[in-house]
């Protein structure tokens, strides 16, 4: 005779599956409405956009819509994309490469002070990036830096959390036995890194990667305050200037929806193409030791 589960038993794994399951499709959900409803925005006119379902489609002019971003202002849209992907881009790679390159500096190297950069690197990481934007505008335009294209560059060139994470990944996966190998037989400290510490941080150097490129293509504060000229301006700056317009001008609306579609494009294909290195370089350096 089968006994019946006591109180408080584990509960079953199938169990445990399903309510996991469960949980994880909410979110998706959570999380993709409102891609769903860009979509659908960006495929109607002004008058669909107010008289319909904002959750179905009406009056399906998607095509037309994305047509008039590219074209209005003799392609001024295209100038704001170009920017961001410059300043995400650019900045992404010379970020990853200077995090990469401290990260392993402290992971490999015993210095005196190390242990207080690393702590000052973790201060950083706390910063939010509302709370210096401010002091570098001051400092930039007394530099003359302002409404430049290295106003916006030069910050983005620091990641306080890249830092971080490299840190630990180069700590997990560099193994000091081989970097003394190498330096027996003659390879200088800049080929090590480069040919053996690089290659090994590959996970890491891709999760740093893409969160920068996140981080900067959607930053908008900084733009905002050092940029006065559009034809600098990124995406989330121009985006924002033409929602401005649509209380006047309610064509804005179409180019708004339709350019807020196109500008999320480059941010799917590359988290669907980083994913699985993202994935590793979030795992990596807790599973070694």
């Amino acid at each position: 005779m089968q006994r019946a589960p006591r109180r408080g038993a584990t509960r079953p794994p199938a169990a445990r599956t399903i309510i996991v399951t469960a949980v994880l499709a909410l979110v998706a959900v959570y999380f993709l409405v409102p891609v769903y409803w860009v979509v659908v925005a960006a495929s109607k006119s002004t008058e669909d956009l107010f008289t319909t379902n904002g959750f179905w489609f009406a009056g399906f002019q998607l095509f037309e819509n994305i047509g008039q971003v590219f074209a209005f202002d003799d392609g001024l849209f295209v100038r704001w994309f170009l920017n961001s992907l410059l300043y995400a881009g650019g900045g992404a790679l010379v970020a990853t490469y200077l995090a990469a390159a401290g990260g392993y500096a402290l992971a490999v190297y015993d210095f005196r002070g190390r242990n207080l950069v690393f702590g000052l690197v973790l201060g950083g990481v706390l910063v939010p990036g509302t709370a210096t934007a401010l002091p570098l505008f001051l400092m930039f335009s007394n530099m003359g830096l302002t409404d430049s294209y290295l106003g916006v560059l030069l910050p983005s060139f620091v990641s306080p959390f890249g830092f971080f994470l490299c840190r630990i990944f180069a700590g997990a996966v560099v193994p000091a036995s081989l970097v003394e190998s190498a330096r027996l037989d003659g390879a200088g400290e800049l080929r090590i890194f480069h040919t053996f510490g690089l290659r090994m941080m590959v996970p890491a150097l891709v999760t740093v990667f893409l969160f920068q490129f996140v981080g900067i293509w959607n930053n908008y504060l900084l733009p905002l305050i050092m940029l006065a000229d559009e034809q600098l301006y990124p995406i989330t700056v121009g985006l924002v200037n033409w929602r401005a317009q649509t209380d006047r001008l309610p064509e804005f609306y179409e180019l708004t929806t339709a350019g807020v579609l196109v500008s999320v494009v480059p941010l799917i294909v590359l988290m669907v193409v980083l994913q699985r290195f993202w994935r590793g370089g979030l795992t990596e350096g807790s599973v070694k030791g």
